[in-house]
């Protein structure tokens, strides 16, 4: 019998704190107009000091879980696609995993910048026809806040902080995710990084004296790098599902610039107000620009069960990609489940076991050396 994978639940997580594009003219030599005219973005929303991805990243898996009406026992994978990870390691996804008490689920972070979502999503899709999984929980989860340099006009006005979250079930009803594209070009790496941090350049005073750790970029190449390939993706994506552009009634694109939308808008010969558009009040969120993007698309009415919906994106890697979907919404259920309300027992869960580790040491630990 084929399996399908189905997009069954969707949530998000916004900061409330608010950046406006005015207040941006007292920290940096823009001006409104200069940044609404190159990026269309009007404001950004800012990560507080107590808010990270994945505190972000758990609000919006919890609201997904419970569209989905799917437990967090029931989770048999979770993958935090994200830029800006709570920790090198441990994975952000691990963290998460914890915090929901999804004690069941494997989990790990995924790493290809702006496209990561787009990949978790094509990959979560594949284990569950595959028959290896049946609940996968996909997340995007940024506060590339964080990184930027305030005094560098190029990027400061670009990037803000959110997560978005999906959950996809295995269905025997046809639909789901039909197709998806994964590409990459390592021959453009050099052209938005975030350098120091890692192997080749650790942290040091060198590196934070260089400014090594903030994110630089390459805004003339990158525009033109992402209006080719968000067209090439889409069209690559719709014939894989052996369909043409005329069955796809929306396209969500990673929200970096509206220009790069227009554009590719044109390039397909696809109407505009057919491609979800949110930029102007989040800036570009990275990996979680997309599913927040769907998250609104459907409280506006945009998306609706039984559409047919291309999700594109594009970044850092050089990478890019597109899944396309058949909009479904929840699986029907018996019962009604309430993920919120079992974080208590997630959080007893991780203290009983932190206490238990500590008391394994003390009792055993000096047998073990």
């Amino acid at each position: 019998m084929a399996r399908y994978a189905h997009i069954t639940g969707w949530g998000m997580a916004i900061p409330q704190k608010v950046l406006t594009n005015s207040e941006l003219e007292k920290m940096v030599e823009t001006s409104n107009e200069w940044i609404v005219s190159r990026t269309g973005i009007s404001e950004r929303r800012i990560a507080s000091e107590t808010e990270s991805s994945a505190s972000l990243a758990v609000q919006a898996a919890l609201k997904a879980l419970e569209v989905a009406n799917v437990h967090p026992l029931d989770v048999d994978l979770i993958i935090v696609a994200t830029s800006s990870p709570e920790h090198i390691f441990p994975a952000t996804a691990c963290i998460v995993q914890d915090q929901i008490g999804a004690k069941r689920a494997g989990a790990f972070d995924l790493s290809a910048a702006c496209t990561g979502f787009i990949f978790a999503l094509d990959l979560a899709a594949a284990t569950i026809r595959s028959g290896a999984l049946n609940t996968v929980l996909v997340i995007g989860a940024e506060t590339l806040s964080r990184f930027v340099d305030w005094g560098d006009r190029n990027t400061c006005i670009l990037f803000g902080d959110g997560a978005g979250a999906f959950v996809l079930q295995a269905s025997d009803q046809p639909g789901g995710i039909l197709s998806g594209v994964m590409r990459s070009d390592g021959s453009g790496a050099e052209l938005l990084t975030l350098a120091a941090g890692g192997s080749k350049y650790p942290a040091s005073q060198s590196t934070v004296q260089n400014g090594m750790h903030y994110i630089r970029m390459n805004g003339r190449e990158v525009f033109r790098f992402a209006t080719r390939v968000m067209t090439q993706a889409t069209l690559e994506v719709v014939q894989k599902a052996n369909l043409s552009l005329q069955d796809i009634q929306l396209i969500i694109p990673h929200q970096a610039n509206q220009r790069i939308i227009e554009t590719a808008a044109k390039n397909l010969n696809f109407p505009l107000e057919k491609i979800v558009s949110n930029i102007h009040r989040y800036g570009n969120t990275s990996t979680a620009s997309i599913p927040i993007a769907t998250c609104e698309a459907i409280q506006e009415g945009k998306l609706k069960a039984g559409d047919t919906v291309v999700f594109v994106g594009f970044g850092a890697g050089l990478t890019w990609g597109a899944v396309l979907a058949q909009w479904s919404g929840p699986l029907p259920a018996k019962k009604r489940v309430y993920p919120h309300r079992y974080r208590w027992f997630a959080r007893l869960r991780s203290r009983i076991l932190r206490l238990w580790r500590r008391l394994e040491g003390f009792f055993w630990g000096k047998n073990a050396a």
